[in-house]
């Protein structure tokens, strides 16, 4: 059996990564909880899409205010500072590499970085890529949230992506629920493993010949010396 940690603990581990002044993107869905994990001994501004810089954590049932909403419609808060623009200011500062980090799902990641995170293919499937692919190439870092695993038991990280792309060789990085995975020249390293997990274990789930990065970090020190 294989170590899974919670959805929590995994927007607990990203927000831990994403450093003091950095101006961050939560993409719909499950990256959204990042927000509510940050550290409080850092200064991390969000932004979101529909034209908000300095949104604030979900807000506490009593205390909605339906004017304040992020691109995936949910409820959140600002804080002090928070401003508001127009969509297009706001699509000029995802495009014109304005964020530090943006954080999104992903139905696929290559092992050169390319992301599928908008659409399966799969016939009279919905166009709905949205600002995904502006993010994608717009924002210096791309972290990747998802689970290691589709539900049919398929990885997600894959050799090259078999659905339409996002953005092309564009992820830094992939937090999954098994392991963190950084994408290099040689393909996926794994920074961290949860649990009792073990590279082995990650080899055999993604059927990628997957690089230990406590060892390639031992190689290339002792290369050094």
């Amino acid at each position: 059996m294989t170590t899974r940690i919670s959805r929590a603990d995994l927007a607990r581990r990203i927000a831990a990564d994403i450093p003091d002044g950095a101006v961050v993107n939560l993409g719909i869905g499950a990256p959204t909880l990042v927000a509510d994990h940050l550290p409080a001994d850092r200064e991390i501004v969000l932004h979101t899409e529909n034209g908000l810089l300095g949104m604030g954590p979900a807000p506490a049932p009593e205390r909605i205010d339906p004017d304040l909403i992020n691109a995936g419609k949910q409820a959140v808060t600002a804080v002090a500072g928070a401003a508001y623009f127009h969509h297009a200011d706001s699509f000029a500062m995802m495009r014109g590499g304005h964020l530090d980090v943006c954080v999104l799902g992903a139905f696929q990641v290559a092992q050169n970085g390319d992301l599928a995170n908008w659409s399966t293919g799969e016939p009279g499937a919905i166009p709905a890529v949205g600002g995904a692919m502006d993010l994608a190439i717009g924002a210096k870092s791309v972290y990747v949230m998802t689970d290691l695993l589709t539900r049919a038991g398929e990885p997600k990280l894959v050799d090259a992506c078999t659905y339409p792309l996002t953005g092309v060789g564009c992820v830094s990085r992939v937090y999954t629920d098994h392991a963190v995975f950084e994408i290099t020249d040689a393909g996926f390293a794994v920074t961290e493993a949860f649990g009792d997990n073990t590279i082995e274990q990650l080899r055999e789930l993604t059927g990628l010949a997957l690089i230990d990065a406590t060892d390639a970090a031992a190689s290339a020190s002792q290369e050094g010396k």
